[in-house]
Order: structure tokens, then sequence, then C-alpha cells
């Protein structure tokens, strides 16, 4: 299992995970729930209480990620497998991303 904190104009408001079996979880911080002037990350995400499930990476956080020669030279670089998109993500969305959502590694509890 992995995990990454999700950051909106970096103040953390959720976790996504990735299961053993590849499968994703996202759920938002009560605290960013209970916020009201907190927004939503993604109008595919909207705040609430339960968590996402999906067996693939969420498709707004995997349009967050580099394709073509870009995406082949970061895996290059960072000795990403291409076919791990959390990954890639780990390492792209840290710092270099557009717009207000950025994506950084959570240690584990």
């Amino acid at each position: 299992m992995r995990q990454a904190k999700i950051l909106f104009r970096n103040e953390e408001a959720g976790l996504l995970t990735q299961h053993d079996d590849g499968s994703f979880t996202f759920r938002y911080h009560e605290a960013w729930i209970n916020d009201s002037t907190k927004p939503d990350i993604s109008l595919t995400l909207p705040k609430t209480h339960r968590e996402f499930h999906s067996d693939y990476l969420f498709p707004f956080f995997y349009n967050m990620l580099p394709e073509g020669s870009n995406k082949q030279v970061v895996c290059k670089h960072h000795r990403i497998d291409a076919d791990d998109p959390f990954g890639l993500l780990l390492i792209t969305a840290a710092a270099d991303s557009i717009g207000a959502v950025r994506v950084i590694t959570s240690e584990m509890p």
C-alpha cells in the first residue's frame, strides 16, 4: 500500500491511497470537509464524508501525469516503470503541477 497527501494551495485536503491490489481510494480530511470555505479539489471528487474508490487512478489525478516523450524522460531519469501511474504522480506532481493541487509522499501510519 502506498499513500500520498493531496494538497490544495499548500494545505492538506485529503489522502490518496493505492492498495496492494492496485485499486485506489481518495478521502478528504474531516477538517477540510467541515470548513465551508474549502473547495472540492475537483468536480469529480466533491467534498463528502464518503471515500471514493476506483480500480484505476482517478482521472483527475491521471490527467496530471506527463505524456509522450516527457513521460519517457521522467520515467527513465527517475527509474519509474511507465506502467506505474502512482509512482509517476508522486514524482511529477510534488512540485511541478498545473493548478492548485499537488501530490506529496505520505509516510505510512
